[in-house]
């Protein structure tokens, strides 16, 4: 119980100074309000917020989009109960439902696999043309992100232990700015910070080889517990609207473009460029054995969730690993398929 406590207070205390940007335009104070969390990396997420899709489909509800920098903020977040929907990273939902944190929530969608859309990069002018070559140097990504968890399997892989590195914890945009002033050498983070970064950098290796190499990463969507059980009709609708965007990737990426790249400040040429080097599932995909599954058969995705916690406990990050039974009960599979019906 006292850790419980701790670990609230330290929310709100990081939600005070995350200086979190909040969209309270059209707020009802009539209205009870749907509180998600959302991040700047190319999703469909940042479809539906741009096309209010939720306004239309939730009328009897004020949506109110936050802003986060990385899935560790998410997840403080949640502890301190001020979401019922958030995106964040396969590595932070591992490091999540694990002990110490056992959040409450549940994975309820795929954002998107990581592709080439995160990657280590090394700046020009360091010395370093492999990842053998990193020892010594310094090194950032944000901590507790599927770039971290990525970034130790990239090591680990060239037999190199984060003590052989030194480790910086920087968010993208600080990422950015220390790699301007030449304060680090390379970078482990996600777009589009990392498109700035190969302008004057090289990959060393990107998710996607991870991938291949048996350590996938994920975007996922996470809802609170408490609010999934109380709203699964909410949950069907904020689900098909997710789905829907989906879909726009797959048959109007042009159309899903220009959403995000209003949401990010870029342009539709480079966001169309970024949205190619991500894998976008589509709903079918989605309820099939390799990912969500469907209600009474929980997909493959809880075992990619217990292997991420297994990573993290060897490299120290967390405690233990939690069971796979921990992460099965926390896929919500409740009215799947049915309830990605548009």
């Amino acid at each position: 119980m006292k850790l419980k406590t701790l670990l609230a207070a330290v929310a709100v205390s990081a939600l005070a100074l995350s200086g979190c940007a909040v969209d309270h335009s059209g707020q009802d104070s009539a209205k009870p309000t749907l509180r998600l969390g959302y991040q700047t990396f190319p999703s469909g997420d940042l479809i539906v917020k741009n096309n209010k899709w939720l306004e239309e489909a939730l009328p009897d509800y004020n949506i109110k989009w936050i802003k986060f920098d990385s899935g560790a903020d998410i997840n403080t977040a949640f502890i301190a109960k001020e979401l019922d929907f958030g995106a964040l990273g396969s590595s932070p939902v591992a490091r999540g439902l694990s002990a110490p944190l056992n959040i409450p929530y549940s994975v309820a969608f795929v954002l998107d696999v990581a592709g080439d859309n995160e990657a280590l990069v090394a700046r020009n002018g360091t010395g370093i043309n492999a990842i053998a070559d990193l020892k010594g140097k310094r090194v950032a990504t944000p901590f507790a992100s599927t770039a971290h968890y990525s970034l130790l399997a990239a090591l680990a892989q060239n037999n190199l232990s984060p003590k052989d590195v030194q480790l910086i914890d920087l968010q993208p945009q600080a990422i950015l700015a220390a790699w301007d002033r030449g304060d680090i050498d390379a970078a482990y983070t996600w777009l589009p910070t990392l498109d700035d970064l190969r302008k004057t950098g090289k990959d060393l290796i990107t998710s996607r080889q991870l991938a291949k190499d048996g350590k996938p990463t994920l975007d996922l969507a996470a809802v609170s517990n408490e609010f999934g059980a109380a709203h699964p009709d909410v949950v069907d609708k904020w689900r098909q609207q997710e789905a829907r965007a989906l879909t726009t990737i797959k048959d109007d990426p042009d159309a899903a473009a220009k959403a995000i790249a209003a949401e990010i400040g870029l342009s539709p040429d480079v966001v169309a460029g970024q949205l190619k080097q991500g894998v976008y599932l589509t709903p079918e995909q989605l309820t099939s054995p390799e990912w969500l599954g469907t209600e009474g058969a929980v997909g493959n995705i809880a075992k990619n969730l217990q292997s991420a916690s297994e990573f993290l406990a060897e490299q120290n990050q967390i405690p233990s690993a939690a069971p796979l039974k921990t992460f099965q009960d926390a896929i919500y599979v409740k009215g799947l398929p049915g309830a990605l019906a548009q």
